[in-house]
């Protein structure tokens, strides 16, 4: 059975379209494009970058997503071990733990954030509301 990128070249190819010009409609670059098609799905960022780069690639050659996402679902499975899978949505989880909620007792900075913007708006209106009533700011 003919590998998939192998058989992306040759669709490609049979169009004559070449890399530099899915490169240009894509802005993908050159060295990722010839990673999918070289069959070296390492290179590739992960997750959801990966799958919109071969998107991007269906689109600018002209192919149908549908069958060609499928094979190469099929294909990634085979050819990246599950460590290699598994560290993207590794990546994720700390990304996802780092920016929930922290616990413990101390003030979220937001808070404190908030009560210097009300008290800069107390000073600034008392300023305001002594200026124009009294004609004066201090004493």
């Amino acid at each position: 059975m003919e590998q998939f990128g192998d058989a992306l070249r040759v669709e490609r190819e049979s169009k004559r379209i070449t890399l530099e010009t899915i490169c240009e409609v894509t802005k993908v670059s050159i060295r990722h494009l010839e990673a999918l098609e070289a069959g070296r799905y390492t290179e590739l960022p992960g997750g959801v970058f990966r799958r919109g780069i071969l998107r991007s690639y269906l689109s600018a050659v002209g192919l149908d997503e549908t069958g060609w996402v499928e094979r190469f679902d099929m294909e990634l499975r085979e050819s990246v071990s599950p460590n290699e899978q598994e560290g993207w949505t590794e990546f994720a989880e700390n990304v996802r733990r780092n920016r929930g909620g922290r616990s413990g007792s101390g003030i979220d900075s937001r808070w404190v954030g908030v009560a210097v913007m009300i008290a800069v708006l107390v000073v600034l209106s008392w300023g305001v509301w002594k200026f124009v009533l009294h004609g004066r700011l201090f004493l």
